[in-house]
């Protein structure tokens, strides 16, 4: 039959070269995709070298999810590959991103045991579009800060600090975060519990501006109180009393008052509404969602000065 080029083979023995079963063959040259270079007297279909390759390409693409009539296409080199590929390539990542939000919600749901209405609302809130995305956050800060940041410039910071940007590819841990994160800013309770805690802040604010720009109560407790913890001591032992006297003052001189029982319950009142678990669980959640390092929990420090002023103004 001459040289390898000339050779033609029967399609028992292009089964063989190419692993493909003959009845798959025989379909393929039925749509056209590997076309016969001859047949035998008897009519049986011959095919020559080219269908060995043409076949081999035909059940890569066919792997990797191209449908017979692209793959036609390319074959008869009417489109280019690498175009195809490209387009390809496009459609799965779509379609990743979609598997990676169900993946997301339904390991969310195997995980925390959910209802159907809460199911419902965690596939809802993943599907959210970029625009939907923002308009809920938006709803949400300006629950919490609106009409607050013309009077205390520093919450736009606050605010930019407090946004969630969940990335074009996030991983199913954000996605998680993004979804229970959503539900939290929702909630009408946590609203108002920011918005409380956002409004004493600024009134703080607007009190210290003379004196200058003053940190926030929890960060100054957070660092009065952190020797106490690291030592071990009791928040109702007498070797408080300096720690206490220490944060209160700080706080006596924000509102140019005397450290007396008054100051010391709204001083409690204060810092009960920023131990809020709630708003601790938003920050740890924010910082998955936009790839931060995770908070550091003021809850330790929080939980230990609330309990020392307790003991001392019942």
């Amino acid at each position: 039959m001459g040289m390898e080029g000339d050779t033609l083979y029967s399609i028992g023995e292009l089964a063989r070269r190419t692993g493909l079963t003959v009845k798959t063959i025989r379909f393929y040259s039925d749509r056209g995709i590997v076309a016969p270079a001859d047949r035998t007297p008897a009519g049986y279909r011959l095919y020559g070298i080219d269908a060995v390759a043409r076949l081999d390409l035909v059940r890569t693409l066919r792997e990797l999810g191209l449908d017979l009539s692209t793959i036609r296409k390319v074959v008869d080199r009417e489109l280019s590959l690498p175009e195809v590929a490209a387009a390809h390539a496009e459609a799965l990542a779509v379609q990743i991103r979609v598997l990676r939000l169900r993946h997301a919600v339904l390991t969310a749901v195997a995980e925390r045991g959910s209802t159907p209405e809460e199911t419902e609302l965690m596939h809802r809130l993943a599907q959210l579009s970029e625009d939907e995305r923002r308009r809920l956050v938006g709803e949400f800060l300006d629950a919490a800060f609106g009409g607050l940041v013309a009077a205390t410039p520093a919450f736009a910071g606050v605010m930019r600090s407090m946004t969630p940007e969940l990335p074009d590819n996030p991983d199913p841990e954000q996605v998680q975060a993004w979804v229970e994160l959503a539900e939290l800013s929702l909630d009408p309770e946590f609203r108002s519990s920011v918005r409380q805690l956002a409004e004493e802040q600024a009134a703080e604010q607007v009190r210290s501006a003379a004196a200058g720009p003053r940190r926030d109560i929890a960060a100054v407790v957070r660092d009065q109180v952190g020797p106490a913890l690291a030592a071990g001591i009791d928040p109702a032992s007498p070797q408080a009393d300096p720690f206490v006297a220490a944060f209160t003052a700080d706080y006596a001189h924000l509102f140019d008052r005397p450290d007396d029982i008054d100051l010391r319950r709204r001083l409690t009142a204060r810092l009960e509404c920023v131990n809020d678990p709630r708003r601790e669980r938003y920050l740890q959640l924010l910082a998955v969602v936009n790839g931060w390092p995770a908070p550091e929990s003021l809850a330790p420090a929080l939980d230990w000065s609330v309990q020392a002023l307790r003991v001392r103004a019942p």
